[in-house]
């Protein structure tokens, strides 16, 4: 019986261990049939959609499908956004190597200029001299002040107003002056009646004492009454003669013709001995009063010519020739005075005005370059140079200006026979070709092609 239970423990142990590995068999073959089902469902729900949003691919997940795990989603994800931002990117650079490609093109193009623009540099002729500053100043003027002290009563002139040798320009007070003559000629009156009396007197004792009525005594003393009262008279007279000339010195005129260059007191003034009433100048008398180095003055000369610019007369040159030479330099400035005259008739008619110029004391070749072909960039001096068929920007060194010519000298960065853009504009670069026009043709040949064309129809 033992052994017949063992057996059948046996048995159905065996049963129940085969019935499970088929169990297990049969659980994994519906396990991976289910996964076959999930796969299909998922491919039939799961569709990518194209969108044409700026070259990009959008994927669109429906939101029944959650079968995928999330990361794996968001790593999805961000992987598609990578790949559409890239795609734009990738057309940039193309887009920015072709601008680039454009601008050396656009800046190699060749500069069209015409012969009239260029100018070859040639030695000229190049006057120094010493450098002459002062101003213009009237060579007549002069300086009207009060001789007697008194009260301004009259201005009959203003400033540039002409006027005549002998006009009155201002009158003072001569009240009391007019009372002293008038006292002065009564005393001078007096004076004559009482020598009129005692030469008559004189001349007869004079007879008496030829006949011998009278003494020698009697005829001296008519003669001393006679000569003191001549020296009476002659004292009135001249106390007449002084009190008209003070009444005439209450009068400023104009000793010259010429203009008023500046009044200086007004009616009511108090005007004291030596006060300034006003100014007259011959404007026809202008000359520069300059003054020189002393360190060059060795190189003046009587007779020298003189090209200088006046301040307020723009771009005007003048010219004048040295009349006199300071034999004594100022004290002051150490320089020594040159007068200059006018060399035409072309003068300024106003006083007092600044004046430069260059004493023309020697001549020199040199290379000459007008103002309109500099470019200065602070403290340096550049000119476009032509060299090659291309253009080339070189410093410059300038020497002095010449005040005729209106040229500077160069001393350094250009050679003779260099050729330079007479008028440089600020947009020019350096190394950039440059192509000469050609002259257009004339009109004259296409006229009469174009007139001869009818009659050959």
């Amino acid at each position: 019986m033992p052994c017949l239970s063992r057996s059948r423990a046996i048995s159905s142990s065996r049963a129940r261990i085969g019935g499970t590995s088929e169990g297990r068999s049969t659980s994994h073959a519906s396990r991976l049939q289910l996964k076959d089902a999930k796969r299909a469902f998922i491919a039939r729900r799961w569709k990518p959609v194209s969108y044409a949003w700026q070259d990009a691919r959008i994927l669109i997940i429906p939101t029944g499908v959650r079968l995928m795990k999330r990361h794996r989603l968001l790593v999805l994800a961000l992987a598609i956004a990578l790949s559409a931002c890239g795609k734009p990117g990738d057309s940039g650079p193309a887009k920015g190597d072709q601008a680039n490609a454009a601008k050396p093109s656009a800046a190699l193009k060749p500069l069209l200029i015409s012969a009239e623009d260029v100018q070859t540099l040639g030695l000229s002729a190049y006057s120094s001299g010493p450098v002459i500053t002062g101003s213009i100043q009237p060579e007549k003027r002069a300086d009207l002040r009060a001789e007697v002290q008194g009260v301004v009563l009259q201005v009959l002139k203003e400033n540039g107003e002409h006027v005549k040798r002998g006009d009155l320009l201002v009158r003072l007070d001569d009240s009391a002056i007019r009372e002293n003559l008038s006292s002065a000629e009564e005393g001078a009156r007096a004076a004559a009646q009482s020598f009129e009396q005692a030469e008559r007197q004189f001349q007869r004792i004079k007879t008496l004492q030829a006949q011998g009525m009278s003494s020698i005594q009697a005829m001296e003393d008519a003669e001393n009454r006679r000569n003191n009262a001549q020296t009476e008279l002659l004292t009135a007279k001249a106390r007449v003669a002084t009190a008209r000339q003070q009444r005439q010195r209450t009068e400023a005129r104009a000793p010259f013709d010429g203009i008023v260059a500046d009044r200086k007191v007004s009616p009511g003034d108090t005007a004291q001995v030596g006060k300034e009433l006003a100014k007259v100048i011959d404007p026809a008398s202008m000359r520069f009063e300059g003054f020189v180095s002393a360190d060059r003055m060795s190189e003046l000369k009587p007779g020298q010519t003189v090209l200088f610019k006046v301040n307020g007369y723009g771009q005007t040159d003048f010219e004048g020739q040295v009349r006199r030479i300071a034999a004594a330099a100022n004290p002051n400035t150490r320089q020594v005075e040159v007068l200059v005259g006018f060399a035409g008739r072309e003068q300024p008619g106003v006083a007092g005005l600044y004046a430069e110029g260059r004493v023309q004391s020697r001549s020199v070749g040199a290379l000459m370059l007008a103002d309109g072909a500099i470019q200065r960039e602070g403290e340096l001096s550049y000119a476009w140079k032509i060299k090659d068929g291309k253009l080339h920007k070189v410093v410059i060194k300038l020497g002095e200006r010449d005040q005729r010519l209106g040229l500077y000298r160069v001393t350094a960065g250009l050679e003779a026979g260099d050729q330079v853009l007479r008028h440089p504009g600020a947009t020019l670069s350096d190394g950039r070709p440059v192509q000469l026009a050609k002259p257009s043709a004339p009109a004259a040949p296409a006229a009469s092609a174009s007139a001869s064309a009818p009659q050959e129809s």
